[in-house]
């Protein structure tokens, strides 16, 4: 028999013949882009529905070597999110959830319970998919548990048989040892997590964060039959958090909904953000990261926009076996667990570290000097105060030879921090409050931002800014810049700034808006060509650009919305006369028509 090629092989010939992406293959077979990017990069298998859709494909594209797969190939379906950016149903299994809790005093306390138990379920349903495939090899499920409790090696993680969610759920029987017993769903939990994390050490501090069985003053944080409300509502079919059930950086979607949905004002002050994925996959396809490079976030929340980078490289150049080098830093410890949640499911190695970075940057070289990187992506929070003393006493002099302190407002002071992250060659993309990059222009007063600004365009370290469309972020319904810094810019790119209105390209959600997934690509590959495109891209030189005070603002230089219809404003008044007329006629004849029935009812 004809030795079969590997998945990753197959799927790469697929790709070759009918010159698909990543992300239109996993349209084509029914899934999510993250699962074919795992697939193609050889960190997971395809189980038999997906190995026969995959099959059928590559016959279609006339891949040679692919035999038949056995069985009638299923009809394909479609999966939603490969569609659109957002996880709609985890984000109604999570609203679902908060509802069967409300009326609970600090019920935005619960959101610290429901992301270790989200990632509980999504470990579960991992398990539960790597036992199926490993039942495909060895013929039926029992047999497949019963290779994998004797080789946890086998699987991702092993989960015993106590943290499994048919256990938790009570749909499955477990045999507990007399003394162990937990008394109800809380304990039941907290040794679920406890026993994940002593098979599984690298756990430790993910998982096991909470107590679900926490006592004050002699009564439960958390009523176990509300617990045991959203055991059963995560344990809805339309809810699975398997390897192809939902897309990247899903957990971060959910802690900033849980925050939105609590209305819990901690939220915006601590400056927890979350880049929304489509955002975070087109600052990642305008850097367009390479094998072996060191990308670095300081303000990196649950780590998504490392993790576009990771799928976006690893897209790019899917044969490399040089990963990118990541690192980042956060301050928030719930933002960080779930940084560390992200970099786990996605098979991530990531260098994270708490702590504040504007006063404590950890990531430094072996004299005390902030390290470098090829790459810098963030979302800080916006407009950030901070006190001067900061900035004017910084001991790694970020601030006075970049263009001097500022005040009030943090965004130019991350920008700085920003460029002293970057190495010779490197490049970042920031996003901020469109402010940064409009305040003090055309002021008569002195203003410290514009000064800033004045001198990264000076200096010829900003390779351009990307206006975003309203209601983005979950945070806000203001628009953000996406500003990019570059310290060596192509020959034809020097001294000219590329601004991108991208304002228009979103399509309407419920509650928030977003860049539909098949305007990412043209947009980075109109910014990173950088040639004038009417209505969208203008091409700005040193010159403009202090002619108009360094407003830079793309919607100043790039028509902001669709052409105005115009008409004298004598028509105008006439047009007006003439519609009140038709309405004074309208009224009477109504009138009439009711008179009737009004002497009917005297």
């Amino acid at each position: 028999m004809t030795e079969q090629p590997e998945t990753p092989a197959i799927l790469r010939a697929i790709r070759s013949n009918l010159g698909l992406t990543q992300e239109q293959l996993a349209e084509r077979l029914g899934v999510s882009f993250a699962t074919v990017n795992r697939w193609e990069g050889g960190t997971a298998k395809p189980q038999k529905a997906a190995r026969d859709a995959i099959a059928a494909l590559a016959r279609e594209a006339g891949v040679d070597g692919v035999d038949a797969a056995p069985g009638r190939v299923p009809r394909r379906r479609r999966d939603p999110g490969a569609a659109t950016p957002f996880t709609k149903p985890m984000e109604q299994m999570l609203w679902d959830a908060a509802c069967s809790i409300r009326g609970e005093k600090d019920a935005a306390k619960f959101k610290d319970y429901l992301l270790p138990l989200l990632f509980l379920k999504r470990l579960s349903d991992v398990f539960d998919d790597e036992v199926n495939r490993l039942a495909e090899d060895y013929g039926d499920r029992a047999t497949a548990l019963e290779i994998a409790e004797g080789d946890h090696s086998l699987l991702r993680f092993y989960l015993p048989p106590e943290a499994r969610w048919a256990v938790i759920n009570g749909r499955e029987p477990f045999e507990w040892p007399p003394k162990e017993r937990p008394r109800d769903i809380g304990e039941h939990l907290t040794m679920a997590v406890r026993a994940v994390v002593k098979h599984n050490p690298s756990l430790s501090g993910v998982i096991d964060v909470v107590d679900f069985a926490a006592e004050r003053s002699g009564e439960r944080d958390i009523n176990p039959a509300k617990l045991s409300d959203v055991v059963e509502t995560f344990s809805n079919p339309r809810y699975r958090l398997g390897l192809a059930d939902v897309q990247p950086d899903f957990l971060g979607r959910a802690y900033e909904y849980l925050l939105r949905k609590f209305a819990e004002g901690s939220g915006q002050s601590a400056g927890e953000f979350f880049t929304p994925t489509e955002v975070g996959f087109l600052m990642a396809r305008i850097l367009r990261p390479r094998p072996g490079q060191e990308c670095h976030d300081y303000a990196c929340g649950s780590a998504g926009l490392l993790l576009k980078l990771h799928l976006v490289a690893r897209e790019l150049d899917p044969t490399s076996k040089v990963p990118l080098k990541l690192s980042g830093q956060e301050l928030q410890a719930e933002s960080y667990a779930i940084a560390r949640m992200n970099a786990i499911i996605h098979g991530m190695e990531v260098d994270l570290q708490r702590g504040d970075t504007m006063i404590n940057p950890k990531f430094r070289t072996d004299d005390g000097r902030i390290r470098t990187y090829d790459l810098v992506v963030a979302n800080p929070m916006w407009n950030q105060p901070f006190s001067t003393d900061i900035f004017a006493n910084d001991p790694f002099d970020r601030f006075r030879p970049a263009g001097g302190i500022t005040t009030g407002k943090g965004d130019w002071a991350w920008l700085q921090h920003t460029l002293a992250c970057l190495n010779e060659n490197g490049r970042a993309a920031v996003v901020l409050d469109t402010g940064a990059v409009t305040r003090g222009s055309g002021s008569k007063n002195e203003d410290k931002e514009r000064n800033i600004r004045k001198w990264f365009v000076e200096q010829d370290l900003i390779e351009g800014v990307v206006l975003l469309p309203d209601n983005l972020f979950y945070n806000t319904t203001a628009a953000g810049i996406i500003v990019v810094l570059n310290k060596r810019k192509a020959e034809a790119r020097k001294g000219k700034i590329v601004l991108l209105n991208a304002s228009r390209h979103f399509k309407k959600g419920r509650p928030k808006n977003y860049l539909p997934e098949e305007d990412i690509r043209p947009l980075a590959d109109m910014f990173n060509k950088g040639e004038p495109v009417e209505g969208e891209l203008a091409v700005l030189t040193r010159e403009q650009a202090a002619e108009a005070d360094y407003n830079l603002i793309p919607s100043k230089w790039v028509g902001n919305s669709p052409e105005t219809e115009t008409a004298d404003i004598g028509g105008l008044i006439t047009q007006l006369r003439a519609l009140s007329d038709e309405d004074a006629k309208l009224t009477a004849r109504l009138a009439a028509l009711l008179q009737p029935l009004l002497a009917e009812g005297d």
